[in-house]
């Protein structure tokens, strides 16, 4: 009991000492080593239908004289109106653009294929004419018939319509919360799996946001792809979580 009281506060420091080792090389060997942590890649994907078309199309009249050419341009502008108004497409969908007047030139030859002469060959004015309707189905199908206007002696340039989605944002927000969950889930698998389990949240990235054409084989782009051919889409995104593991 003496021998307590007499070297107390010696056995203490030295219990002290011999902890503070055994902390300072635990410390030690497990520096630099990294925490254990798990990535996990989530997906969210929707399809959809496209809710807005957009078709462009254009005519054009030459004539030496200008204001003739002007004049048989609107009268093909009214046909191609009243038609779009008889196939049942909104007079507010149709947006008639700016013409496009050109100074055409034609060239004559001689028999050895030298220039002759240049001489001012008429005025051509191009007409374009975009129509934008959510009414897809109807204008899908108008597009389709423009050769209708041949008859009424009009040659109409016809692109093909394009599609898009007008409640992107509202579909973007949705899709990220869905790959979220499905990075959550898969990390939280991949843990249990292990062993361990999923710890807190130490990292997320979004990836790019994809549209292509439904079941297509369109490729994804470095900076997104924006598919507008196709009137049934496929929307992707991916999310990328990093979770420390206990």
């Amino acid at each position: 009991m003496n021998f307590l009281k007499t070297y107390f506060a010696t056995i203490l420091i030295a219990i002290a000492v011999i902890l503070t080792g055994y902390l300072l090389g635990h410390a030690y060997m497990s520096k630099g080593k990294p925490e254990p942590k798990i990535s996990v890649v989530g997906l969210g994907e929707e399809s959809f239908d496209s809710d807005l078309i957009v078709w462009n199309s254009s005519f054009s009249r030459k004539n030496i004289d200008l204001k003739t050419a002007y004049a048989e341009l609107n009268n093909d502008l009214k046909l191609l109106k009243n038609y779009l108004k008889r196939k049942g497409v909104a007079d507010s969908d149709i947006i008639i653009e700016a013409a496009n007047i050109q100074k055409e030139y034609s060239n004559e030859y001689d028999e050895n294929g030298n220039l002759r002469n240049t001489y001012f060959s008429g005025y051509n004015i191009t007409q374009s004419v975009k129509v934008q309707s959510k009414n897809v189905e109807l204008v899908e199908k108008v597009s389709r018939e423009v050769s209708e206007l041949i008859d009424a002696g009009i040659e109409l340039n016809s692109q093909a319509p394009e599609y898009y989605y007008t409640k992107l944002a509202e579909l973007k927000l949705k899709m990220i919360e869905e790959a979220t969950k499905d990075a959550h889930e898969r990390a939280g698998k991949i843990a249990e799996n292990g062993g361990g389990e999923l710890g807190n949240l130490k990292n997320a990235d979004m990836g790019v946001f994809q549209i292509t054409a439904e079941n297509s084989s369109d490729e994804y782009e470095w900076g997104g792809s924006f598919n507008t051919t196709s009137r049934r889409k496929t929307a992707t995104i991916t999310i990328r979580l990093q979770y420390e593991i206990d």
